[in-house]
């Protein structure tokens, strides 16, 4: 009891601020690894230290713990290394929390768009099996990938999203880039994902995720195999149908948060960025998730594999561009 009370008298106010600092920092990195690339080899590295240090520790190998020891600097380093673009995808946002440009609120503009309007023209591409890749720029600059397109500037509507992802349209192939309301480039050239799950899919779909990786963009995905829409955010893939009165709903909730209707304050994106990064999103109704039985032909081997075929070139142009935008 003596002991407790000393170790009890001896805890200061700095010391619960630097435990819940470090508490903070640990649940940090294991919620945003958790189910990821870097969680998996996180977790390997992990048990591979534990169980090296127990093993030269139980039978004495004194010069075998001091070079595990050491190898912990290595490891710090490689991981750098290795999870280079997660580290920078988060840098990149944390900076652009404070600093975002500002530029004309979308609120005051005389032909803005709305949500619902873009929604709308979303399942109007959907109904007509025209595939599509639109990519919302939101506290990341997106600067770069518009180089690599064709600068539009234009107000959206379904007729001109018809007119551009329509084949043989020159900038049907690559995506969209959608930036304060307005239609900013298109034709332009994706990073694709490499994750295990997309193997079965399109290019188009594999691009979305691609740059939800590297950046904190919304992408909205329609595929042309089934008219599907899905939505790519923080690089995870959500798939709704094709149905604009079960999927709409889904997909509309996605765009209000990329479209917000006034200008966002320092605090409203470091809250915002706190709840994604600290709240799992809600799942997606099971109706809503996955199409009725005609329409999930997507997530099936053979659908998947010809809409694979059939956007081979869509995000990337072509096996050349490919190697450029990885």
């Amino acid at each position: 009891m003596t002991a407790l009370t000393q170790i009890y008298h001896s805890i200061h106010g700095v010391d619960v601020v630097q435990i819940a600092i470090l508490y903070f920092a640990f649940y940090a990195i294991l919620k945003a690894a958790r189910g990821s690339r870097f969680g998996q080899v996180l977790t390997g590295a992990g048990i591979l230290y534990v169980a090296l240090l127990t093993f030269t520790d139980v039978l004495h190998f004194e010069v075998l713990a001091r070079v595990v020891h050491a190898l912990l600097l290595y490891l710090a380093v490689s991981t750098v290394v290795i999870f280079q673009p997660e580290i920078r995808r988060v840098l990149a946002t944390i900076g652009s929390l404070l600093f975002q440009e500002r530029g004309r609120d979308v609120s005051a503009a005389a032909d803005r768009l709305t949500p619902e309007l873009f929604t709308d023209a979303v399942f109007d591409l959907a109904e007509r099996r025209i595939g599509a890749l639109l990519a919302f720029e939101r506290g990341i600059s997106l600067g770069a990938y518009e180089a690599s397109g064709i600068k539009v500037d234009a107000r959206i509507s379904p007729e001109l999203l018809i007119s551009i992802f329509t084949e043989p349209m020159p900038m049907h192939d690559g995506g969209a880039i959608v930036r304060k309301g307005r239609l900013a480039a298109a034709h332009c050239l994706f990073p694709v994902s490499s994750q295990g799950y997309l193997s079965m899919s399109g290019m188009r779909h594999r691009a979305a995720v691609g740059l939800s990786e590297e950046t904190d963009a919304l992408v909205v995905v329609v595929s042309e195999e089934t008219g599907c829409v899905s939505v790519a955010h923080n690089g995870r893939l959500f798939r709704y149908g094709a149905g604009r009165r079960s999927a709409a709903p889904s997909v509309l909730r996605w765009v209000r948060k990329a479209m917000p209707q006034r200008q966002k304050t320092a605090a409203d994106r470091i809250a915002e960025f706190l709840r994604e990064r600290f709240r799992k999103p809600a799942p997606p109704k099971q109706a809503e998730a996955k199409p009725a039985n005609a329409e999930n032909a997507e997530n099936a081997a053979p659908a998947a594999k010809a809409d694979g075929a059939s956007e081979r070139n869509t995000a990337a142009g072509s096996p050349a561009q490919e190697e450029t935008a990885k």
